[in-house]
């Protein structure tokens, strides 16, 4: 029931640039272009103060020493810098109760009429209150809005769900790198990973999304190596190969890791999340301990280790340096994989219905005008033809027309949605204008 799923609060803090800007305007200091100068001086980030200390070349420190309002400004901000300056509404995180939410936790309303919880999620957390993370993506409503046009124009139910995901055509497209408007595969370093990826199966869209990101970005040339030049891979010891096969030589995932601990090592499936979790949140001491037990084993707490495998302790040493060296930056598989499904759909659909898709897409960003102009080059470098609006053919979104889009008449500016509503409501009523 709506009583007892609610949306969670986050507060603003006062970051090192804001706190000067706002401290300088409620301290009424009449040099203001001063203190918003003195806060452009402050690097990004919030770790930064100005004052002595601060980074020379900045020109704050001089500031701080020769003005005495100046120093007043910057000692008042820094007592006040991290303090909590507004409420907003945590992206994803909602609170389910059993009961309604109300009986545990305090709740306010949110700028937009949204309720939401008193307490952040952390707080929630330690009450023991059931924290959930839902991700909402545009992109499953250009899928839903795409698929209907497309069963109009086909003639048939066209359904996502039962696309086949090992479609050669549709993973050479991606391969060409034209991925405008293809989930998670848009943006320019990826269009020119996916050329020189050319993936071949849904797997290699998973590693792909996995390692385009800054630390694995690293493995990147070792990953298209060992693509493309399988005879060269090689693996520290034969237990690997079943499990790192599918990633050519490579570690990119967190269930790799936990993989290797099992096979090699002997752990069971909850320690061998106990030590990837340790990973993904870089605990240096626990990492360190856990070398003792990958590698010798520990009887006490029924873990075999390598040796007792056959793995030398060399071996055994270099595989768990490697797989810390990774755990910076290891992804979740199952994470990616959800995302790669949602890309390969969105391609699919992008080259068998592509009129459709664009459409979809472009009423997506309908409130964006300059997405929507991104799209409309994207439509043209297609060949797809955009009609103009039309009062006797247009609807409020983007719409396919005998194969072509007609433009939204939502997407005019300052026009609202309800007068384009009784504009339809009349046609539908009274024949064309």
């Amino acid at each position: 029931g709506a009583d007892r799923v609610v949306q969670i609060v986050t507060f603003g803090t006062l970051a090192a640039k804001g706190v000067i800007r706002d401290v300088g305007r409620v301290m009424d200091l009449p040099i203001w272009l001063r203190w918003d100068s003195i806060a452009k001086m402050i690097p990004g980030g919030t770790e930064h103060h100005a004052g002595p200390g601060a980074d020379h070349e900045s020109g704050a420190e001089e500031a701080y020493l020769e003005d005495e309002q100046v120093r007043e400004l910057i000692d008042m901000s820094k007592r006040l810098e991290g303090l909590p300056r507004h409420t907003s509404m945590h992206a994803a995180g909602v609170v389910i109760g059993q009961k309604a939410i109300d009986e545990f936790v305090p709740l306010s309303l949110g700028s937009d009429g949204s309720v939401t919880t008193q307490f952040t999620m952390t707080t929630l957390e330690e009450l023991g209150l059931l924290k959930m993370d839902f991700l909402g993506l545009r992109t499953l409503t250009v899928i839903q809005d795409a698929e209907k046009l497309a069963s109009k124009s086909a003639g048939k139910e066209i359904d996502v769900e039962k696309i086949d995901y090992d479609d050669k055509e549709v993973l050479a497209s991606i391969g060409t790198g034209k991925t405008d408007g293809v989930f998670q595969l848009e943006s320019s370093g990826m269009k020119s990973f996916m050329k020189e990826l050319k993936p071949q199966s849904l797997e290699d869209i998973i590693a792909g999304i996995s390692l385009y990101r800054p630390g694995p970005m690293d493995f990147i040339p070792k990953y298209i190596k060992g693509k493309n030049h399988p005879e060269l891979i090689t693996y520290d010891c034969p237990q690997l190969e079943h499990i790192l096969a599918p990633t050519y030589g490579c570690i990119v995932y967190q269930e790799q890791v936990m993989q290797i601990v099992r096979d090699l090592a002997g752990y069971t499936l909850g320690r061998s999340d106990l030590l990837r979790r340790a990973m993904s949140k870089k605990k240096g001491d626990v990492m360190q301990k856990e070398r003792h037990n990958f590698v010798y084993g520990n009887p006490e707490e029924n873990v075999p280790g390598c040796i007792a495998n056959g793995i030398d302790e060399k071996t055994a040493n270099k595989i768990y340096d490697e797989m810390i060296d990774f755990a910076k930056y290891a992804f979740n598989k199952s994470h990616a994989a959800a995302y790669a499904v949602v890309a390969y759909q969105t391609a699919w659909l992008k080259y068998y219905y592509p009129v459709e898709f664009m459409a979809a897409l472009m009423t997506s960003v309908i409130d964006n005008s300059g997405k929507v102009s991104e799209y409309i080059y994207t439509c043209r470098q297609m060949g797809i033809e955009i009609l103009p609006p039309d009062i006797n053919k247009g609807v409020g979104n983007f719409s396919v027309d005998g194969g072509k889009i007609r433009y939204g008449l939502a997407a005019i500016k300052s026009i609202g949605r309800p007068v384009i509503q009784s504009i339809i409501e009349e046609r539908e009523r009274g024949g064309e204008f």
